[in-house]
């Protein structure tokens, strides 16, 4: 543990006082809501050029990807949820059915209460304070667990919160396996974590004693078809800079490709023109790229590519020490290769050739279900037929990475790659309790309900089948079948009849 580590024995304290902060009944203020998210906003915007400098410190990022790929996406998260939250916690009405009408049903929109999110280290900004822009809209008290390894970004995050928001809303818990280990002993609101498979097995598994629901956002290996109707040009350079934006360490960058033999070579040239006017003759010294994250991680990158049985057409070098992998292209690439064992989360990119699209679609669904599938083609059917035949978390035709910061759509795996969203009103909804509610009026006792009461008899049996009879759609390859006739219209004017009933009642009693 380090030295700024939360000491775990503070842990306790930290989650009492966001208890406190919650039983407070502020968050369920709306306004209270809106004032913390503008905090959030200018913590992000007045600290811009001290966390460009926390990312390059922890990934070598270079500007342009820390704003375009993280800052910017982050406070338009931030944005959204201000925007929109009086909206989005608003009650809402069913649709209208006449048996319930008069029950007056309602869907109120409330806090799950103290919840914990912990955040990756490859994006330790919009993996940690987008959620957060959407448990605050919520009405949520919040316990933050930045990534340890992106330490110089956790340090400054810890720094902030406290600046800029309520303690009792927001608190950081800095350090590794001791401090999260502590924090999944206790019963959440709702976990939402961002990270490996490997992790999130022993989240779900602690937070499954305490009955507390999660999200989970696990990446995988997102592939990539390249059909014959492919703009090649445009594919190469749309693939290759989502394989090396951040190193490739993007949950969502594309893992390998299947290009149908056909375009294969073609392809293949493009991708090493693109390659020289990305990198030039010495990647190395680019000030486009990125670096691995840790010693450790640049290791395993480099264990995958000695391993790899096929043929390296650019890049290959690995410095350990400096964390850094070139670029990478490696074609030739079998089912069992070392580079299809795991998700490669580097800027190693496995070109696997296919005879066709259905040999694309049969491989990738033989596999786990992946974050992202991506698709290049200029064919509408065979982007239709892509989508349809397969499962993923999300589907993007001619282009990489982009589709999570879509303003509007849902963010998040299925399967393997994941479960539940993150992003918009959809990580609000993540972090909302949808408490249904009834307020039913006495006068419907002298209608129809009051023959649910004992003692029970045909005759009430015979009178509740009327209320709530149904009809059947038709059995398939079968005529029509007559059902009971529903009674709406004696229903309905008995219905409005002691509604007017009750209405000219309490007026006349109060006056």
């Amino acid at each position: 543990m380090s030295s700024s580590s939360t000491p775990v024995e503070e842990i306790s304290k930290i989650r009492e006082a966001l208890v406190k902060g919650f039983a407070s009944g502020k968050t369920k203020n709306v306004q209270y809501r809106k004032e913390q998210l503008i905090h959030l906003g200018y913590l992000l915007h007045e600290n811009r050029d001290r966390f460009v400098e926390t990312l390059a410190t922890d990934l070598g990022r270079p500007t342009l990807e820390a704003d375009f790929l993280e800052i910017n996406g982050t406070i338009s998260e931030v944005q959204e949820a201000y925007k929109n939250v009086e909206k989005w916690s608003k009650p809402e009405s069913p649709p209208f059915t006449l048996n319930w009408f008069f029950m007056r049903p309602k869907i109120r929109r409330e806090p799950k209460g103290v919840v914990l999110i912990i955040g990756p280290f490859n994006f330790p900004l919009w993996c940690l304070l987008g959620p957060l822009a959407g448990a605050i809209a919520a009405g949520n008290t919040v316990a933050l667990k930045p990534s340890e390894m992106s330490s110089a970004t956790a340090d400054l995050i810890a720094e902030l919160i406290p600046k800029y928001l309520d303690p009792e809303v927001v608190s950081v818990v800095k350090g590794g396996i001791p401090q999260t280990s502590k924090l999944i002993e206790y019963p959440w609101g709702h976990i939402c974590y961002t990270g490996s498979q490997r992790v999130a097995k022993i989240i779900g598994t602690a937070a499954a004693q305490s009955l507390t629901p999660v999200t989970f956002e696990l990446g995988g290996k997102s592939p990539v078809i390249v059909d014959k109707s492919a703009d090649l040009k445009l594919a190469a350079r749309r693939i290759l800079w989502g394989k090396c934006a951040n190193a490739g360490q993007i949950c969502v960058a594309p893992d390998y490709l299947l290009v149908l033999r056909e375009v294969e070579e073609p392809f293949i040239k493009e991708l090493r023109a693109v390659y020289n006017s990305y990198f030039g003759a010495n990647p190395a010294k680019s000030d486009s790229l990125s670096r691995i994250i840790s010693p450790q991680h640049a290791a395993r990158i480099k264990k995958l590519v000695d391993e790899t049985k096929g043929n390296i057409i650019t890049g290959g070098e690995v410095d350990v020490d400096q964390r850094y992998v070139a670029p990478t292209i490696v074609r030739d690439v079998a089912n069992d290769d070392s580079l299809m064992s795991e998700e490669i989360f580097g800027p190693v990119l496995p070109i696997i050739p296919v005879d066709s699209v259905d040999e694309a679609i049969k491989f990738i669904n033989s596999r786990d279900h992946p974050l992202v599938l991506y698709i290049f083609a200029q064919d509408r059917k065979v982007k239709e037929k892509v989508f349809a035949s397969t499962n993923s978390g999300g589907a993007v035709a001619n282009d990489v990475v982009l589709h999570p910061a879509a303003a509007g759509l849902p963010f998040g795996g299925v399967g393997a790659s994941g479960s539940g969203y993150t992003t918009g009103k959809w990580g609000f909804n993540t972090f909302t309790h949808f408490r249904a509610t009834l307020d039913v009026p006495g006068w419907l006792d002298k209608i129809a309900l009051s023959h649910r009461f004992p003692p029970y008899t045909d005759k009430k049996l015979a009178d509740l089948k009327k209320v709530v009879s149904y009809k059947l759609p038709p059995r398939p390859g079968t005529h029509a079948v007559t059902a009971s006739k529903r009674r709406w219209g004696l229903w309905t004017l008995l219905a409005l009849l002691a509604a007017v009933g009750a209405l000219l009642k309490k007026r006349l009693g109060s006056s």
